[in-house]
């Protein structure tokens, strides 16, 4: 029964509710396509289709008027639709009084994030991280049943899990479970920190490519490292960072790394629960901020990735690039002056990571870039190497020397090219 339970498709319909109040709100058709790709991220469900609901204020307890409760109630009885995703917060109230009206589940944005989260979730890392967040935010919620936390993988239950037949969750086996969570990411923040300690020894800068999701970062990372990231059309394709090497043309070699992808309204659980994971990107010497050029709200989505890196605390001053990808999805004339306008700033770079254009231009600013970028690396020198000792102190690269038996161990801080240099000598 379990398996037939897990193959079950469910029915499902998408809600924007489009507040006129909201100083904030986006347009409602690009914000409603975007609900419809987040919930076709789930497998297990089919998206039968969405609607935009019009709100001059919203209902403390209903959400909705009660007119268009009624409204919604038929044509989901129509369609016969078993699971309501509505784009936006929902109180636990609301949910519970929307459910009882409509005879179906609902989910909000936050939890169908956080379910596509632990979708994706591959490594120990993520699936800790995932769990807390959804552990979080469900503490708040009493008319959730939380039997996921005994499965190893999977999704997090608010999907397809056990219904309304373990209601009012005990907040307190919740809470020594967010414990026992914490324990177990703090070893792996540690490891994921000596990890990170370990590469600052070794002379290769690191570049990150940040940005909204489903923006083309893995197909970038991919054409760039010859990597097989996973790379769809799909909204959080990919969510556990990857790295790699890539030696820059004519230029040293540096680590990529790819992030999880952004996305408006981003649950702060899961911002939360990812800082370790996307603390990568303090730790970048440059930053490569992809964007879709070719959606219609590039300039909205950019903002958003911009105000989660300044939450994470990414200095001002760290080197950055704008991406515009996709050229490939525009007409001829609006690439054409997306290219024309990319080409006003040194910073900003109008390429196609499917078909390849403009990244060799983005290749070569990368490289003048990380020229200068330094890490530290432990030598070891006979006594008969006494001109490479004194090359090392000529560029005032040493940090600190211990003479022994065999000659001396020096600590240097250097550049790429510096040790290009040295190798040289």
């Amino acid at each position: 029964m379990e398996n037939d339970d897990a193959s079950r498709v469910t029915r499902a319909w998408v809600l924007h509710p489009d507040i006129k109040s909201d100083p904030e709100r986006r347009l409602p058709d690009h914000a409603l396509a975007e609900a419809i790709s987040l919930a076709r991220a789930l497998p297990e469900l089919e998206v039968v289709g969405g609607d935009i609901v019009p709100l001059k204020t919203v209902k403390a307890g209903m959400l909705f008027g009660s007119g268009k409760i009624k409204e919604i109630h038929d044509a989901l009885e129509e369609r016969e639709i078993e699971l309501v995703l509505v784009d936006g917060p929902v109180s636990p109230v609301q949910q519970r009084n929307l459910e009882k009206a409509w005879g179906v589940k609902l989910l909000d944005r936050t939890g169908l994030i956080l379910e596509i989260f632990s979708d994706r979730a591959a490594t120990r890392e993520g699936v800790l991280q995932v769990e807390m967040a959804a552990l979080s935010y469900q503490r708040t919620r009493l008319v959730r049943a939380w039997t996921h936390l005994e499965r190893q993988r999977g999704g997090l239950g608010f999907v397809g899990g056990p219904g309304e037949t373990q209601i009012e969750a005990d907040r307190r086996a919740i809470d020594d479970q967010l414990t026992r969570l914490r324990r177990q990411l703090e070893k792996v923040v540690k490891t994921r920190a000596l990890h990170r300690a370990a590469r600052a020894k070794v002379p290769y800068p690191i570049v990150a490519l940040v940005g909204y999701t489903n923006a083309g970062k893995s197909t970038l990372f991919n054409r760039l490292t010859g990597a097989d990231v996973m790379a769809r059309d799909m909204l959080f394709a990919t969510l556990d960072p990857t790295m790699r090497r890539l030696q820059l043309p004519d230029g040293p070699e540096v680590i990529l790394s790819d992030t999880v992808g952004f996305i408006s309204d981003l649950p702060t659980e899961l911002v939360a629960s990812f800082r370790a994971t996307l603390e990568e990107v303090l730790a970048a010497d440059v930053i490569c901020h992809v964007r879709d050029i070719s959606h219609p709200e590039s300039e909205a989505q950019a903002q958003d990735v911009r105000d989660i890196l300044n939450t994470l605390g990414v200095p001002e001053e760290r080197p950055s690039y704008e991406i515009w990808n996709k050229l490939d999805l525009m007409t001829p004339e609006a690439g054409e002056a997306m290219r024309v306008r990319a080409q006003r700033d040194d910073h900003v770079f109008a390429i196609s990571a499917l078909t390849g254009e403009g990244i060799e231009d983005l290749l070569d600013a990368v490289t003048l870039q990380v020229q200068g970028a330094k890490r530290e690396a432990d030598l070891a020198l006979t006594f008969a190497q006494g001109k490479e000792r004194a090359w090392l102190f000529s560029q005032d690269l040493v940090q600190s020397e211990t003479q022994t038996d065999a000659g001396f161990e020096i600590t240097v801080r250097w550049t790429a090219q510096q040790e290009a240099q040295f190798q040289r000598l």
